[in-house]
């Protein structure tokens, strides 16, 4: 296996590049576009070419061997298992409201919260100020 370290690399054409691309994400964020997919496509699209050209370039991973494929592949199972392992607490809704909340104008005996005197039928012996304590809190 050669080692071909032909890395003469002309840093003043991607320090260029890199400002063209900067230059495109402050044209989207001045110029309206009013769809939200074209302008996330646009902004992925700038972000993913100036990651790559600085990985490329400045990391020098243009320039090495295919080992470097090896050391990505524990990164990629990382990265893909730790949302799957967080999924069923922050994509699926996992923790239920215990209490009903009181929206703004609404008062206690309306059909969104169950009264006391419903809680006192269902054996739940909350007194009100242990209740009023828990809001504080």
């Amino acid at each position: 296996m050669s080692d071909n370290h032909n890395s003469h690399v002309n840093y003043l054409a991607v320090f260029i590049a890199l400002c063209v691309f900067t230059g495109i994400s402050v044209l989207t964020d001045l110029v309206h576009i009013p769809n939200k997919a074209v302008l996330a496509v646009i902004v992925l699209a700038v972000a993913s070419a100036k990651a790559l050209c600085v990985m490329a370039f400045f990391m020098h991973l243009k320039f090495e061997g295919r080992w470097k494929y090896v050391l990505l592949a524990p990164t990629t199972i990382l990265a893909i298992g730790l949302p799957l392992a967080l999924l069923p607490d922050v994509g699926v809704h996992y923790y239920m409201i215990d209490v009903p909340q009181v929206e703004a104008g609404e008062t206690e005996t309306s059909h969104s919260s169950p009264s006391a005197e419903d809680a006192d039928k269902h054996g739940d012996s909350h007194s009100s100020e242990h209740e009023a304590a828990e809001t504080h809190h």
